[in-house]
C-alpha cells in the first residue's frame, strides 16, 4: 500500500501528499496532474477550482488552525 499523508494548512487547504485518486459524486475521477508531488484541496469553500485549492481562502477571511487531539480520530 502506498502512503498518503494529508496535512491541514493553517487557514489554508487539506495538502494531500502521496498517491491519489479523486472521484467526483457520480463517480468520474478528477485530473490530477502525476508530476507534482502534492495537491491541496480547498476547505474555504471559494475556489473557482473545486475540489482544488485556488488561493481563494487568503481573500475570503477563512480561518481554520485544527490541531489534532487524544481520540479525535
Amino acid at each position: 500500500m502506498s502512503d498518503v499523508t494529508i496535512r491541514c494548512r493553517v487557514n489554508g487547504p487539506l495538502v494531500i501528499e502521496g498517491p491519489v485518486t479523486i472521484i467526483d459524486h457520480e463517480g468520474n475521477p478528477f485530473a490530477v496532474s502525476t508530476d507534482k508531488p502534492a495537491i491541496a484541496l480547498c476547505r474555504c469553500g471559494q475556489s473557482a477550482k473545486k475540489p482544488f485549492c485556488d488561493g481563494s481562502h487568503r481573500t475570503c477571511g477563512f480561518a481554520a488552525a485544527n490541531l489534532a487531539t487524544e481520540g479525535s480520530g
